[in-house]
């Protein structure tokens, strides 16, 4: 995994793939390119490595849905974490917080609130699809 977490850090990406040998970066925020990869580009996470700075509940169940292998994070909430024990996917984080944080650090990320009480991947993906949908509209 060190190879991309150094890429991840060094290049300032947002997350770092690794599959078949080929390596992904992604710079859009929260969960945008999870949700792109899942959607429309699956082969791409399925049975790869991923590196990524910040994974929610939401994040983790999008990781799950795709079939990741192995996943490191900078910054893991427990929910996120239950939700990748429970899928046996292989692990590793630098920080634990109890709940991912909103972006200028006022309140729960909404996705996290959202997700919360999901009491599985799937249905965590029809909350992120309906907030994808309403976060694109706007712009």
């Amino acid at each position: 995994m060190s190879d991309i977490i150094n890429i991840l850090h060094k290049g300032n990406y947002s997350c770092v793939i690794e599959n078949g040998g080929e390596i992904y970066t992604y710079t859009q925020r929260g969960v945008m390119d999870l949700y792109d990869l899942l959607t429309k580009s699956p082969e791409i996470l399925h049975g790869a490595r991923l590196a990524d700075k910040v994974i929610g509940k939401a994040a983790a169940s999008l990781v799950v849905l795709g079939g990741v292998k192995e996943l490191y994070a900078e910054l893991i909430s427990e929910p996120a974490l239950s939700v990748i024990k429970e899928s046996g996917i292989r692990y590793e984080y630098m920080n634990l917080v109890s709940l991912i944080q909103n972006r200028d650090r006022s309140g729960i990320c909404p996705l996290e609130l959202m997700c919360k009480e999901a009491s599985s991947p799937e249905e965590a993906l029809a909350l992120i699809e309906d907030f994808v949908i309403k976060i694109r509209a706007k712009h």
